[in-house]
Order: C-alpha cells, then structure tokens, then sequence
C-alpha cells in the first residue's frame, strides 16, 4: 500500500535515484547523464514555483516508489495552461498500477492549478506501457516525432499524446 501526496525537498534524493536509472536504462527519457540532485532540486523548486504538482508514493516503510510531475509545455508565457506531465517508478513497481495512480492524480491536481491541456510527449514509440497508461486515463495520440532521438545507437520517436482538463479550449482561461 501506498499514500501520493506532494514531494518535498526531503523526497528528492530518491526521485533523482529512480530517474537516474530510466536515464541509464531506458528510453523514456531522451537524457544521456542522470542529472544530479542539486538540479533535480532546480526543477524541482521551478516547477512547484509555478503552482503545479510534483507528486510522490510513499509506502508504509517511507520508501518511494515513485514520482511524477507536470511543468508548463514550452518555457514562454502563453504555454502556461498547457502541462507536460512525466512519470517515473521505481524499477520493481512495473506493472503495479502505480504509474496510472500517480497520473490520475497529477491531472487532477493539474486541472485545479488551472491547466486545460495536459500532454504527455513519450519517448520510444515501443513504449507501449507508458502509451496505454495515458490512453487509458483519456490521453488521445496527437502525433509522432519520427526519429528525433538518438540514445542506444538507435533512433527514437516521440508519441505525442494529449487530454482536455476542464474546460479544456471551450472557454478562455480568466
């Protein structure tokens, strides 16, 4: 069993431990270096600076599990409705429904903090277990970025996936 709630400075040496390993192993994320925890501390405080959610589950022990954030889109003003939502577990949390919890929960909180557009930009288009997380949260395929990634002598694609929060773009967001 386990609790979500928001992370604090405190939860930040396991978040940067788990990325570290999809960084190294996976191609989730287009990073080549894990970066390290003063600037996993820097996005963190930019992305809690802007009102939006840095998630983490805890189990009973206090261990995380895992993690997930969103942050504006692009870093200029006019994005600022529209979220990129990322998601990382602990590598023996696979296939646990962690992932999917700590996404629903991310866009609740998202469309609390005003969002109207929540997007997930997927590395590797074989990411099957990321893709239909998000499409089964609503999450609708918006488009692929062919080969715009080389990590493992390989290329990747980027999926775009995206969800309305709210209103989405039916109203205006004042």
């Amino acid at each position: 069993m386990y609790t979500i709630s928001d992370a604090t400075s405190a939860d930040l040496d396991a978040c940067q431990a788990i990325y570290a390993h999809w960084v190294a192993t996976g191609t989730g994320s287009f990073e080549l270096d894990a970066p390290d925890l003063a600037e996993i501390v820097r996005r963190h405080a930019e992305v809690v600076g802007r009102g939006l959610p840095w998630l983490v589950a805890v189990d009973a022990q206090g261990r995380i599990l895992g993690y997930a954030y969103a942050n504006w889109f692009r870093p200029r003003l006019a994005y600022r409705f529209a979220a990129e939502t990322s998601i990382y577990v602990a590598p023996d949390q696979h296939g646990r429904g962690l992932g999917r919890a700590l996404l629903q929960e991310l866009l609740t909180r998202c469309e609390a903090a005003g969002i109207r557009q929540a997007l997930a930009l997927i590395g590797d288009s074989a990411n099957a277990g990321s893709i239909g997380v998000h499409a089964s949260l609503g999450f609708e395929h918006a488009g692929v970025l062919k080969a715009s990634g080389w990590k493992f002598d390989r290329w990747l694609d980027v999926v775009i996936m995206q969800k309305a929060l709210g209103p989405g773009a039916d109203r205006d967001p004042s």
